[in-house]
């Protein structure tokens, strides 16, 4: 039997107005094996959300409207330090029975299929049950930038020792290119 997610909502229970609440633990499990947050392994608290939805039916078709407000934890791509990341998103979103998604077609098949701005906001259902954890998690997932910064001045890593230039400063002197080492004798006559 298949667990049911804490994140379902029954169609035979719509209208209703829910509050979810995701924990450090589960954004965790989400956002394993993104580099930027596996970055941070060390650090137990992964981020949380809580989002509040409105969720009623029109016929088979199901519109969730609301609010999620969280944050998430990730690596600083320059220095590796924590960066926290706030998520406040408005959410409208409708689900459709999977049999009634819009079937994808074979023109074009070799480039994929063709989403139109319409098609962005949806989300397939099966039977009697919503399940709002793909939802949940796309909200976290989108909102790891691909290069996230501590502070727009972070000074990042040394290459040469690895210390945080943030923190404190070396002595190391930049390595010549090879390409140029042969230069590195020259003496030019004035």
């Amino acid at each position: 039997m298949v667990k049911a997610s804490p994140y379902s909502v029954l169609v035979r229970d719509l209208p209703v107005k829910r509050r979810f609440e995701v924990p450090s633990a589960r954004v965790a499990e989400w956002l394993r094996g993104m580099p930027m947050r596996d970055a941070l392994e060390r650090d137990s608290d992964a981020g949380s959300g809580v989002a509040e939805l409105d969720l009623y039916a029109d016929g088979t078709t199901v519109f969730v409207a609301g609010t999620f407000e969280g944050h998430v934890f990730v690596a600083c791509s320059r220095c590796v330090g924590p960066v926290d990341i706030a998520i406040l998103e408005k959410l409208r979103v409708t689900y459709l029975p999977s049999h009634e998604l819009p079937a994808d077609s074979e023109e074009g098949a070799d480039e994929g299929p063709e989403v139109t701005g319409e098609d962005l906001d949806l989300f397939p259902y099966d039977g009697e049950v919503i399940d709002l954890e793909p939802l949940l998690r796309e909200q976290f997932v989108l909102a790891v930038p691909f290069a996230p910064l501590c502070a727009e001045t972070c000074k990042g890593l040394c290459p040469q020792c690895g210390i945080d230039r943030n923190t404190a400063s070396c002595s190391c002197v930049p390595p010549i290119d090879p390409r140029l080492a042969a230069l590195k004798g020259l003496k030019i006559p004035s």
